[in-house]
This record gives C-alpha cells, sequence and structure tokens, in this order.
C-alpha cells in the first residue's frame, strides 16, 4: 500500500476512522509502516540522497 486517496466531502469522520481504525490494523498486519527509517522524504522513499 502507498497511501489513501480520500475525498475531501468525507472529511473528518472518515479520517478519524482510518487514523483509528484502518491504520492500525494495517500496522498490526505488516501492511502499513509503524515508523519512518530517515528524516526527510528521500530517505523515507529509500531514494540515494541529492547531488549537491
Amino acid at each position: 500500500m502507498d497511501g489513501f486517496n480520500i475525498s475531501p466531502h468525507l472529511l473528518p469522520a472518515v479520517l478519524e476512522d482510518i487514523v483509528d481504525k484502518l491504520v492500525p490494523e494495517l500496522q498490526e498486519r505488516g501492511a502499513y509502516r509503524t515508523e519512518y527509517t530517515g528524516t526527510t522524504l528521500r530517505e523515507h522513499l529509500d531514494l540515494p540522497a541529492h547531488p549537491s
């Protein structure tokens, strides 16, 4: 899974359900990360460092 598409007309109630119910269940099943490995988006996506 790469992310979620959420329709604005469903917020905030559905967002709360996703955060409180869906994400923990996916994490428990190992289908969604529980922590990030780095501090930058590039590190999170496992991309090489930007050439300076």
